[in-house]
């Protein structure tokens, strides 16, 4: 089953919280569901305690698709990493998630704004061996003891950016590692997200959409830009307003099943969540059905 979720980063930014600060979690989910999305991920206005969060997805008749974890494994040992996400990991358990999105964040400069990204971090030699070890511990603990599949979110800004690291981690990690496609990061990053899921077709276990506007991404280059500041340049948009081929990233992956997300963050002033939301929507529904998959 293929069901399209949306991140509330789409209206409310994590990194830079002003950005969208002003727009209720009400107005998110009430837009969502009105657009036709069938679930969320977390953002920084949902409560992290069940009893507290669970009446108000359901009043908006939304599931819990997941939510971001920052590792730091790269300083800590899998079973320390393992304790720490512990009410994270129950948090998702008692919604019925699946997966766990994991994002190694040691020394990530995405959230930095006065940090370009041509001073993101790069590991050792020592400390690549030490967090493919980790991680695939750290996902063998999450399969074995809660049931939840760790799908690793490649990112802009931090130790897995380019498609060389990504195949660098899934050749070093055990097959608990799972991979999540990011279309956005993936193309700002210079890969071809189409061809990076023909690759991990088998080990891809949650997809996140964002279409990427190249000729920002070149001006972000060009200036040294931060992260933060290539998103509110517009770096980001929702799919189908971009560069990247969504039928061929879709029709790469002919067996996938579980939450295909929205994740696009822009500027809400300048990008109204409402109006790009539904577009990604209607878009990827299209780019769908032209790859073959069934909703």
């Amino acid at each position: 089953m293929i069901r399209i979720g949306a991140n509330p980063i789409c209206w409310s930014n994590d990194d830079m919280q002003e950005i969208g600060g002003d727009i209720p979690l009400e107005q998110c989910l009430t837009e969502a569901k009105a657009i036709g999305i069938e679930g969320m991920e977390l953002g920084n206005k949902f409560p992290r305690k069940a009893a507290e969060l669970r009446p108000i997805l359901d009043a908006h008749g939304l599931d819990l698709v997941s939510g971001w974890y920052s590792t730091f494994l790269i300083e800590r040992d899998a079973e320390s990493e393992f304790a720490a996400a512990r009410p994270h990991i129950d948090l998702l358990k008692a919604f019925g998630c699946k997966v766990l999105i994991a994002a190694e964040c040691t020394r990530t400069v995405h959230g930095t704004k006065s940090a370009p990204l041509s001073s993101r971090p790069e590991m050792s030699e020592t400390e690549w061996a030490h967090f493919n070890t980790g991680l695939t511990k750290f996902a063998d603990f999450l399969a074995e003891e809660d049931g939840l599949t760790l799908v690793y979110h490649h990112h802009m800004g931090t130790v897995i950016q380019t498609e060389d690291e990504i195949d660098r981690m899934m050749a070093s990690t055990g097959p608990a590692v799972k991979l999540l496609l990011d279309t956005g990061h993936l193309t700002w990053a210079g890969a071809d997200p189409a061809e990076v899921a023909r690759r991990y077709r088998d080990r891809i276990a949650h997809v996140h959409t964002k279409d990427v506007r190249l000729d920002v991404a070149a001006k972000a280059a060009e200036g040294d830009w931060s992260f933060l500041d290539s998103v509110l340049a517009g770096v980001y948009t929702v799919p189908g307003d971009g560069s990247v081929d969504y039928v061929s990233v879709f029709k790469a992956l002919p067996n996938y099943s579980g939450w295909v997300v929205i994740e696009a963050e822009q500027d809400p002033v300048k990008a109204p969540p409402a109006q790009y939301v539904k577009m990604g929507f209607d878009n990827l529904s299209r780019f769908m059905a032209e790859a073959g998959w069934k909703r």
